[in-house]
């Protein structure tokens, strides 16, 4: 009887470091990737913070007479350098909402919307921007699965004081549906 018991101990001591080196694997996996996501996204960020300069000097050409708008691109631009996680996307938010200014200021001037330099350089953000919202999908998706982890049974036995992770939200602003006129 008492060797039962002891081998049961035994199962139970084992069945127990199996899980907590398989759960403690998992979420060390989901951190490297919330980290890896965090970094595509920096890499897209940077992508446009290079290029943003070149597009605001194409259309300074044409709208001297608009430096409020570039103004407001330079302060966002200044943002995305420093900060947390979450401040440098809200700054990248920010830049966003300037850009769009930018491009409404190119619809006013036919022979800006011609230039070729202009055309590449809104192309080249664009696709800038489509692999931001790919990266933030991705990065939200890993944040999920972690929280998941770290949060259900018996996950939670194992997260060893870990703390959800927060998701890169969308400003209240832009969740707004947009007003189509005719």
């Amino acid at each position: 009887m008492i060797e039962w018991l002891i081998g049961g101990v035994i199962v139970i001591i084992a069945a127990y470091v199996f899980l907590y080196f398989t759960y403690f694997n998992r979420i060390r996996t989901f951190e490297n990737q919330i980290d890896e996501a965090w970094a595509q996204i920096d890499v897209q960020l940077k992508k446009r913070f290079d290029l943003v300069p070149n597009l605001v000097e194409t259309v300074k050409g044409y709208a001297k007479h608009e430096r409020e708008i570039f103004e407001r691109v330079s302060q966002a631009r200044a943002g995305m350098v420093t900060g947390t996680p979450q401040q440098r996307m809200e700054a990248s938010n920010q830049l966003s909402a300037a850009l769009r200014t930018v491009f409404a200021v190119a619809e006013a001037y036919p022979q800006l919307k011609a230039n070729e330099q202009f055309k590449l350089l809104q192309e080249q953000l664009e696709g800038i921007e489509n692999k931001i919202a790919y990266s933030r999908q991705y990065f939200n998706n890993t944040v999920l699965n972690f929280n998941n982890l770290i949060t259900t049974f018996p996950g939670i036995w194992f997260a060893g004081g870990r703390n959800k992770r927060e998701f890169l939200a969308i400003p209240e602003s832009e969740r707004q549906v947009p007003k189509v006129q005719f």
